[in-house]
């Protein structure tokens, strides 16, 4: 059994086949999401195309659009990122990497956006290192998992961006329900303060977070800024 940290900082016992099995039924949830919905944001259950695309502005916060720069994309799905950068910063350099665990996502990704500086792989992580690292949506349904299992994977994943993200890293979470007075979430959603991933991102990766919480919805975004000279 491996060690992993949980948000709180404490270490859990994570071997490889507890994270095999979550990313096994990751794959099987968005599959079958896609299989239904096909390349729409329902398909990587985002309710619609206004909201995806908010959620894009806020973690594109952390790229420097003033010059040429690479751009993993954890969990790219049918590839919504990849068309919004086209449409949003159609002069921007931006060497595109998606990355996703459904074959199925990755297949319609790549008929309708590879192209020059364009590419999608399936893979559970990035395979290269890059400038920057984005994740939307990936920490936040929990397929079934006990909390401290999600937390583990959920370690894992920022783990993996800090490590293949020279300059910084952004995700997203929804915000824990106690704090808002909003209608009922649903159960599979894993919900969070920003605190406790604040602390992971810095004691146990040497970065710097800045938090985004203001932008009208239930959730919010950290922009992670590696420090060059921390150990990933």
């Amino acid at each position: 059994m491996s060690l992993s940290a949980k948000a709180d900082g404490t270490s859990i016992e994570f071997g490889s086949q507890v994270l095999s099995d979550v990313y096994s039924d990751v794959e099987a949830y968005y599959g079958a999401r896609v299989a239904r919905y096909g390349a729409t944001p329902l398909g990587v259950d985002w309710s619609c195309q206004a909201t995806q695309m908010l959620r894009f502005v806020q973690l594109l916060k952390i790229c420097d659009f003033s010059a040429p720069f690479s751009l993993n994309d954890i969990g790219c799905g049918y590839g919504a990122l990849a068309a919004f950068l086209a449409m949003r910063y159609p002069k921007s350099k931006i060497d595109y990497l998606g990355v996703d665990l459904s074959h199925a996502m990755v297949s319609r990704a790549r008929r309708r956006f590879s192209g020059p500086d364009r590419r999608f792989v399936v893979r559970k992580a990035s395979p290269r290192i890059a400038d920057y690292s984005l994740a939307s949506g990936i920490m936040n349904v929990n397929c079934g998992h006990s909390r401290t299992t999600w937390e583990g994977y959920i370690a894992t994943i920022l783990r993996q961006m800090r490590r293949t993200s020279r300059r910084g890293f952004s995700v997203n979470f929804v915000v824990d329900a106690a704090r808002r007075s909003a209608e009922p979430l649903p159960d599979t959603l894993y919900r969070t303060s920003s605190q406790p991933w604040i602390r992971f991102c810095e004691r146990e990766l040497g970065c710097s977070v800045e938090t985004i919480d203001d932008y009208g919805m239930k959730e919010f975004t950290l922009l992670v800024r590696c420090n060059q000279t921390a150990a990933a």
